[in-house]
């Protein structure tokens, strides 16, 4: 008998584009290593050398990671310019629909995929970080984010579809013979993530991959099976990413103390930025202004130490090579089709994960398709 894992391919890794700044410690009041064009394509190009499929480039509007004043590299020119500048790798840009008028952004995202020969994707952001909308003077409400989204998202698909004038009448979004041309060659498939029934709903609708934060597993995997459902009403399938942080080490003592020097440096004024940003969200914490190494430990591999001094995905896997391999491929058993990583710094640990980890989660892999 043909089992479900023998018809599943092996997962998709890619790697992240570390806006705010980077380092081998986070929550300091400016990174170790500024997000410069230079060193942010550095990343990149580690990433393209390494064999990572895509590179997700997250927006906000303020840093995320080190004090909310330190240097951020705005999302849409840095990845134009890193386009211009790779050759395979992919860009999946993170989006947050309401700042840019629909005609206009379905024409940047046209050109942007012309300069990169149709390499990018798109990561549709309706909800975000506390604060971060009302920054820039967008003030509508969380319900109305969604339905906002979701008339985006099909607006950009009508002005792709062919160059002509389109009309569309939607109670967020108007457009009266708005014009894209050329349209992308790549066809840029939309993300969508976010814990939420409209989230889910959203995905199952318009959505081409659901992306979701790093949970437990049976967390995760209930959460999973609900939006295959909602997918199945759509009649459509259902495909999953994941997002998560690691700190792989050759032994998990080893890890455990990465995680510690990791935030050994974090600054109380930088947590109480976090703390006030992740208010009334699934990030809040108590934060401890000393961190030790097994505190935010949830299971056995799982820490969430870092939302202590970052906005949105906080949470890490730790451990040796051979756990973290064995967590990821039971991530994939249950459905995870893309793995979205990241690890501090961005250069050194993608080639520690490409060389060291990558290879032992698809040997595990394969051996489960013999197994079974």
């Amino acid at each position: 008998m043909t089992s479900h894992l023998d018809t599943r391919p092996n997962p998709i890794f890619d790697w992240f584009i570390p806006i705010d700044g980077d380092g081998n410690h986070i929550g300091t009041s400016e990174p170790e290593r500024m997000p410069t064009f230079d060193y942010l394509r550095r990343v990149v190009d580690t990433a393209e050398k390494c064999g990572f499929h895509s590179m997700l480039i997250p927006t906000r509007f303020a840093n995320g990671l080190f004090d909310e004043k330190s240097p951020l590299a705005e999302t849409w020119t840095t990845v134009t310019a890193l386009a211009a500048v790779t050759n395979k790798i992919r860009f999946l840009v993170a989006v947050r629909p309401g700042f840019i008028s629909v005609g206009l952004f379905a024409q940047m995202v046209a050109t942007l995929d012309q300069i990169s020969r149709g390499r990018i994707d798109l990561n549709i952001v309706p909800g975000g970080i506390k604060g971060d909308f009302e920054r820039l003077g967008e003030t509508s409400d969380h319900s109305t984010r969604y339905l906002k989204a979701e008339e985006f998202i099909v607006a950009c698909k009508k002005l792709w579809e062919y160059p002509s004038p389109v009309y569309f009448d939607g109670k967020t979004i108007q457009l009266n013979g708005a014009i894209c041309s050329p349209s992308p060659q790549g066809s840029p498939s939309f993300y969508v993530g976010g814990a939420s029934d409209q989230a889910i709903n959203l995905s199952a609708r318009q959505g081409d991959t659901y992306l979701a934060w790093i949970l437990p597993r049976d967390v995760l995997s209930a959460h999973l099976e609900k939006s295959r459902i909602r997918y199945r009403s759509e009649r459509r399938k259902a495909r999953f990413g994941l997002r998560t942080h690691l700190i792989v080490r050759d032994s998990e003592e080893e890890a455990w103390a990465a995680a510690a020097e990791l935030l050994s440096m974090a600054e109380s004024s930088v947590q109480k930025q976090r703390m006030k940003v992740n208010s009334n969200t699934n990030l809040e914490k108590k934060t401890p202004l000393v961190i030790q190494p097994r505190d935010y430990k949830i299971g056995s591999h799982l820490w969430t130490g870092i939302s202590t001094v970052r906005v949105n995905c906080g949470t890490a896997l730790v451990g040796d090579t051979e756990q973290v391999a064995e967590e990821l491929a039971q991530y994939w058993e249950i459905g995870i089709d893309e793995f979205i990583l990241s690890a501090y710094p961005h250069v050194e640990e993608c080639e520690r994960i490409s060389e060291g980890l990558i290879p032992i989660i698809e040997e595990k892999i394969n051996l489960r398709r013999v197994q079974k």
